[in-house]
């Protein structure tokens, strides 16, 4: 379930969701692209990218995928 407060955001899912968003750019892709991608709905990976949903292991893996890194580059480039 999406938490749609910016009061209640995790640090940390929006320094990952930054991670993802900044890696997306760099690649040239649009969110709906990488979505299609990574098998995810668009509105979720726009979702991710703000922090407002939990992201799976196993989703993240996809997107890590689809955007041609390790999910420990966009760990570490989230700072964690």
């Amino acid at each position: 379930m999406p938490n749609l407060s910016p009061d209640r955001q995790d640090p940390i899912l929006v320094a990952l969701g930054g991670a993802i968003r900044r890696a997306r750019i760099k690649k040239g892709l649009s969110q709906e692209r990488l979505a299609l991608l990574a098998d995810v709905d668009r509105s979720y990976m726009g979702r991710v990218e703000r922090g407002d949903n939990v992201i799976a292991l196993l989703t993240l893996a996809r997107l890590a995928e689809a955007l041609g890194v390790s999910m420990s580059e966009l760990m570490a480039d989230a700072g964690l």
